[in-house]
């Protein structure tokens, strides 16, 4: 049953994670590469609720811009969105996994997998089980167990049942029966298998935790649900008495302790704020401008980034830029990566020289670019820059001259940790690279260094694991210490901040009118389709008053063409009378009467509304 919705007017939010109130343990959980955002877009869009979206994800700040449909509801889906940590590899972009395949070969990829179902139900690594188990005598290893004969698996069966739901979704005439009932045995072999304690192979190494969420997510696939499935409930139940308490997921309701949420004119104020440099966590600083603009780039021709959140994010580029060049609030202001490579000279010892020590740069991407540029204005004269290519090390060099900036690969990565004093890291790995493991068999670093190799990681999700930290032979920082040198220039730019708030006032009010000037957008649409029904019909009984002989092409066109000016001429005057763009004196006010007066006049308004209009529409959709 579809709830009604009264209300016409939609709502612009934002819900997001701050450098300010989010620790970055929480943020690097949460944050989505820039090639990942139309997929997200995408997939926020898919909601119930949401009709448009953006992503602005960095460092500093993980935050989701909407337009909510229903404001209660919207921000319900996506902060359990964003609680989610699953992702199929089936949606993530072309970029990442190739291109489509065609039809005819996904059709023979889900018949190849059909014919490797098991009489049981179970599916195998590679081929059919069709050894007999008394041949695992003869295994001619002592280490390993169960290797001769090629056994059924429940990551392999859980994969086969997603796999093929997802194919059905796409083509569910191709052997629908068959793959039903493929599919329902396949779920029948996993509950069959499972363990009493509720996981499918125990717990003693992580690849069989593993395979209890394989078998959660293949009897899920197969259409069983917890409240019905004994099976699930048991799997649940075991996965969660293993979870490590402090290094778990990110329940919803740990979530939302940290999410700040901000509605309509507050969200517009904050990501104006934002884009002026006045929320960033360096003020005034330069980069979050540049993604801003990338948030725009990244929703060019994706469905989702509608009017709504592309002319917010355009207009915040605008607000940027203004408040830059009007208070000049970026003079003198540290950046991210300044303010990173003053960290790391405040904290060597008070002997160390810091053109004296080994500098180490991983990852030669923009922030690594710009470390590299402090660094030398610091007075390093020679570095070594870890990059998985040298052609970016190489465009780096040819730009700063005379300076030694030494190319390593990244298979070389560890090695140059061992003989740097200071590391800075800043990849775009998901991942991190450097682990307690790899660090702890290091050698100190020299009495003149304070015998601890100092790791600065400015990465989000980082790049150096937490527990490095407890080592005695090192120290690590992430962005989160970056706090402690940017309170330093803060009170002038606190001037210039107030300055910008005058300009952000003024171009909130802008963007606000702009906005609720969207709301007659479907009484004209509603207007001009009413007055083409009535020209076409009035043309048509014209032209059937015409004999045979009068009508020609020629005449035709005069007649629809005399139809199409009358039309334009007449609704001149009202579409006018329906537009505030502030180009005329009429106000928000008055548009919006003329509106409601047209409505009444030509009997434009429905009796469902355009929100549960859109509504029933997204969910129709839903397969």
């Amino acid at each position: 049953m579809m709830v009604g919705y009264t209300k016409e007017n939609s709502s612009l939010v934002v819900i997001g994670l701050s450098v300010h109130i989010t620790p970055v343990e929480l943020r690097e959980k949460l944050a989505i590469p820039e090639a990942e955002w139309p997929r997200a877009i995408g997939e926020l869009c898919g909601l119930n609720h949401i009709e448009e979206a953006a992503v602005l994800s960095t460092c500093n700040r993980m935050e989701i811009y909407v337009v909510a449909l229903s404001q209660h509801r919207g921000i319900k889906e996506v902060t359990e969105w964003m609680s989610s940590a699953a992702i199929l590899l089936s949606n993530l972009s072309f970029e990442t996994v190739g291109n489509v395949m065609e039809p005819e070969q996904l059709c023979d990829a889900v018949n190849f997998i059909l014919s490797l179902q098991n009489r049981n139900g179970g599916f195998a690594s590679y081929e059919l089980t069709r050894s007999y188990a008394w041949l695992e005598k003869i295994n001619p290893t002592e280490t390993f167990e169960d290797i001769t004969i090629d056994y059924q698996y429940v990551e392999c069966t859980s994969a086969a049942i997603q796999s093929l739901t997802l194919f059905t979704q796409r083509y569910p005439q191709h052997r629908k029966v068959e793959i039903e009932t493929c599919i329902a045995k396949a779920a029948n072999f996993i509950e069959s298998v499972q363990l009493a304690d509720g996981s499918w192979y125990g717990s003693w190494g992580v690849c069989f935790t593993y395979g209890t969420w394989f078998g959660i997510i293949g009897l899920i696939r197969a259409g069983k649900r917890y409240k019905d499935s004994k099976s699930i409930r048991k799997a649940c139940e075991f996965l969660l008495s293993k979870q490590d308490k402090v290094c778990g997921g990110i329940p919803a309701s740990e979530l939302s302790q940290y999410l700040f949420l901000l509605y309509n004119k507050d969200a517009t104020q904050h990501l104006f704020e934002v884009s002026a440099g006045l929320d960033s966590l360096v003020m005034g600083e330069g980069q979050i401008l540049a993604q801003v603009k990338q948030v725009v780039k990244a929703g060019q021709g994706v469905n989702g980034f509608g009017r709504n959140i592309s002319g917010l994010f355009k207009h915040a580029i605008t607000v940027g830029k203004r408040v830059r060049t009007e208070t000049n609030i970026s003079a003198g202001a540290v950046s991210v990566s300044s303010a990173t490579v003053e960290l790391a000279v405040m904290k060597l010892p008070d002997q160390a020289s810091h053109g004296n020590a080994r500098m180490l740069v991983i990852g030669a991407g923009k922030m690594g670019k710009l470390v590299i540029k402090h660094l030398v204005a610091k007075g390093c004269k020679n570095m070594v820059v870890v990059n998985r290519t040298e052609e970016r090390v190489s465009a780096i060099r040819d730009e700063i001259n005379d300076v030694e900036i030494i190319y390593k690969p990244l298979s070389d990565m560890l090695e140059c940790v061992g003989e740097a004093d200071v590391v800075f890291t800043s990849t775009a790995s998901e991942n991190p690279l450097i682990l307690k493991q790899h660090v702890k068999e290091l050698p100190f670093v020299s009495e003149e260094m304070g015998r601890k190799r100092l790791f600065v990681d400015i990465s989000v999700p980082r790049n150096v694991g937490s527990c490095v930290d407890d080592l005695e032979s090192v120290k690590v920082y992430n962005v989160d210490n970056l706090k402690e040198v940017v309170a330093a220039n803060k009170e002038d730019r606190l001037r210039k901040a107030m300055e910008a708030q005058v300009i952000i006032g003024e171009e909130s009010g802008q963007f606000e009118t702009w906005r609720d000037s969207l709301e007659t957008v479907p009484t004209i649409k509603k207007l001009r389709a009413y007055a083409e029904r009535l020209r076409i019909a009035e043309v048509e009984k014209c032209l059937g008053k015409m004999s045979d002989e009068d009508i020609n092409k020629k005449t035709q066109k005069a007649v629809d063409d005399l139809g199409r000016g009358i039309v334009n001429k007449m609704l001149h005057g009202p579409m006018q009378h329906l537009r505030c763009d502030g180009s005329d004196s009429r106000t928000l006010s008055e548009t919006l009467e003329n509106m409601h007066a047209l409505n009444r006049m030509f009997g434009l308004e429905t009796e469902v509304s355009v929100l549960e209009q859109k509504i029933r529409a997204k969910v129709e959709k839903k397969p």
